[in-house]
């Protein structure tokens, strides 16, 4: 049940058009779905306000397109990350108007639920071309989420003058996603550019001495720049849930909401 489900609901009780036993059936009516190999959470979208993300690693194809047409039968927008071309078969034979996109490996569906919000564009920024499957999952995690999104990308520090040629678009953004392979600079260089958070993806792209993803990590975490945070190697939703959550409360707390 979403958040406007529910405030529709003690309206109703409100005007005394449903009872009150009756409203908390309603509520108490789905909290979770057991599928056997899956127990899919309904009232997340309630808690959190985005309902259960599907992650398809380690999933076969009928699992994913089982769990997804449950979601999508709620009414609730789908999102599914690190899909393969096996997986969207499967959801969009069980899950109609399903899209694929085939860089950031994301199923959606149901994106008319899409509500926009958020304080400003979520700007999403790569080091280099290679690190762009993990910006667009981050990309499209946010996008999904309600939130405009800009990309920048293929700005890295081995040429910089990339970047600072686009001073007007860091300062435009509410929230900026940095995702950067190899050593990982680029979000000290960003954090120290600009007066908004800062999220950091380390991405496992890089010779050896990156031990796959783990020196742009380790280099992430020890940022001079103030206001940068990092999430784990390779986590685009993470950092594109993470940035949506940032915007909405800077929203919120720009029109003076709860």
């Amino acid at each position: 049940m979403t958040r406007d489900e529910i405030k529709k609901l003690f309206q109703l009780h409100k005007s005394g058009a449903i009872g009150i036993e009756a409203a908390v059936a309603r509520i108490a009516g789905l909290p979770s779905e057991s599928l056997g190999f899956a127990t899919i959470d309904h009232q997340r979208e309630a808690r959190q306000g985005f309902p259960e993300v599907i992650l398809c690693t380690g999933k076969t194809p009928a699992q994913v397109a089982s769990i997804a047409k449950r979601i999508a039968a709620h009414g609730s927008i789908l999102l599914a990350t690190r899909a393969g071309r096996d997986h969207y078969k499967a959801v969009r034979r069980a899950v109609k108007g399903a899209l694929y996109q085939e860089t950031a490996r994301t199923i959606t569906a149901n994106e008319s639920r899409i509500v926009p919000r958020g304080r400003g564009p979520i700007l999403v920024i790569s080091a280099g071309t290679s690190d762009i499957p993990i910006a667009e999952e981050a990309a499209e995690t946010a996008r999904v989420m309600g939130n405009q999104v800009e990309r920048l990308y293929d700005v890295g520090v081995a040429g910089i003058h990339r970047l600072f040629g686009k001073t007007d678009r860091l300062e435009a953004a509410s929230v900026i996603i940095v995702v950067a392979g190899m050593e990982g600079a680029l979000a000290s260089v960003v954090g120290g550019l600009v007066d908004v958070p800062v999220i950091a993806v380390p991405t496992s792209i890089g010779y050896g001495a990156s031990f796959a993803g783990l020196a742009p990590l380790l280099g992430m975490l020890n940022s001079c720049a103030a206001g940068v945070t990092v999430v784990n190697i390779d986590n685009g939703f993470g950092a594109g849930f993470a940035a949506a959550v940032i915007n909405r409360e800077r929203e919120n707390r720009q029109a003076g909401r709860p």
